[in-house]
């Protein structure tokens, strides 16, 4: 099984398809439980904090391993939780770096 969280993301730059349902739900099975797939087009994760700070705190991680990586989430951030939401808008889609940016994020959230 390979860990997602050492690989690095790929720009995608459109043409291609997004990811399969069978691809998009065995890539699922390799993130923390906590991870949806919403309509087929996009994963979701609410990450949960004893306060503000913590999840501001965990929201700049986020895009600080936003930046290295190249590859951009939406994050609502709220008292106590950071909501994310991943897929690749240059296909509108999930491709497998949308899955490795999740599990960066599972592996920052466990640190």
């Amino acid at each position: 099984m390979t860990d997602l969280a050492t690989q690095s993301c790929i720009p995608c730059r459109g043409g291609v398809p997004p990811l399969p349902r069978a691809e998009r739900e065995r890539l699922l099975g390799l993130l923390d439980g906590d991870w949806e797939i919403i309509t087929g087009h996009h994963l979701r994760r609410e990450f949960k904090f004893s306060d503000f700070s913590s999840a501001l705190g965990f929201t700049n991680t986020l895009g600080e391993i936003a930046e290295t990586e190249g590859h951009h989430p939406d994050i609502h951030l709220a008292w106590g939780r950071a909501t994310v939401e991943i897929w690749t808008h240059k296909i509108d889609g999930l491709t497998e770096s949308d899955f490795v940016l999740a599990a960066k994020f599972d592996r920052a959230y466990a640190s």
